[in-house]
């Protein structure tokens, strides 16, 4: 019996889709139920692999000041 992770069962299921669909599919995810939290990260996690050093740097730069901006950060903003 052929079984798959989490990890290839999200990418299998947006693998195909264009960049306007795979734009709805984060928009719609955030804010939602926090079943769609591990498919966020699945694709973060695909973003980050594949981006520059500097890339990632702006990433970690721009969390950290999201979370520093305010003391009572609020994930969900």
């Amino acid at each position: 019996m052929n079984t798959i992770d989490l990890r290839q069962a999200i990418v299998m299921r947006v693998q195909d889709n264009s960049a306007q669909e795979l734009s709805e599919v984060i928009e719609d995810s955030i804010g939602a139920d926090e079943q769609t939290l591990p498919g966020l990260g699945v694709l973060f996690e695909m973003i980050w692999q594949h981006s520059t050093e500097p890339e990632q740097h702006r990433m970690v730069d721009s969390l950290y000041k999201h979370l520093h901006h305010n003391e009572r950060a609020n994930p969900s903003q």
